[in-house]
């Protein structure tokens, strides 16, 4: 995390500076982080607990699926080089079976590491090594997924069901059906799935998506909503005329299409 690209010791200072550093406690929130760096995740143990989270640690991809899948966690974090079995592999089953949002921690420079990460159905991925505040800040981001409207207004709102030809997604429960079949998907690709929805027929910024469906600003090369795109477009197949449902607009963003 911050984490393997320095010494022990410098990480060890970056946590505790930051510890107290942090606004707004999510005090329910439970997180598996599967990192093979022991001695890491006894500090980010601390660390995270500072904020309000519990954090259960495993060492090796074996460990982190059995603690996955006997456990009820709001998040996993995942890193990709692991012994026994890698984050893929573990990533890979657990999307088998759970939808959990999952954060991929990859080398820095390693694009194709994110890029599969996503694919496979991360919600998002952190180079490192990277900033605890960065790591945190992606914690939140994704944890605030699953509580806030697509349009960026939190709080109590009325459920309702959103219907575009075979298409039908239930806000309240965050459900998406094709044709009466349910369509599993991510947290974050039902973000994007909601956002294009209500805006059916106009064209969305990348912009405009990154900051209301992953709650952080575009940066140049990252293509985090590009393969959420793509995985959306796989997994809901063409409209019923054959042409895509999601138009990529070059150099401005992308659109819901609608006959």
């Amino acid at each position: 995390m911050c984490l393997h690209g320095a010494t022990v010791s410098t990480c060890r200072t970056a946590l505790q500076v930051h510890i107290h550093g942090i606004p707004g406690k999510n005090t329910m929130a439970r997180i598996l982080l599967a990192d093979d760096d022991v001695e890491l995740c006894e500090m980010l143990k601390e660390y995270l607990a500072a904020e309000g989270f519990t954090l259960v640690a495993a060492h090796d991809g074996e460990a982190a699926l059995a603690k996955a899948r006997s456990g009820d966690f709001d998040l996993i974090i995942l890193d990709v080089m692991m012994p026994r079995r890698n984050g893929f592999d573990v990533l890979r089953e657990l999307r088998a079976h759970s939808s959990t949002p999952v954060l991929m921690l990859t080398a820095r420079g390693e694009d194709v590491d994110s890029i599969v990460g996503l694919e496979l159905g991360a919600d998002d991925y952190l180079a490192k090594p990277c900033n605890p505040r960065v790591l945190m800040a992606r914690i939140r981001a994704i944890l605030r997924r699953g509580e806030i409207r697509s349009d960026g207004y939190s709080g109590s709102v009325t459920p309702e069901i959103l219907t575009f030809g075979d298409l039908q997604i239930h806000t309240g429960t965050r459900t998406v059906l094709r044709e009466g079949k349910t369509i599993d998907m991510t947290s974050t690709e039902y973000c994007v799935l909601e956002i294009l929805l209500r805006e059916a027929g106009r064209v969305v910024s990348k912009t405009s998506l990154f900051e209301r469906a992953l709650d952080r600003k575009l940066t140049r090369y990252d293509r985090s909503l590009d393969m959420h795109v793509s995985n959306l477009r796989r997994k809901l197949g063409p409209l019923p005329d054959g042409q895509d449902r999601i138009m990529t607009v070059r150099g401005v963003g992308y659109q819901y299409v609608i006959t």
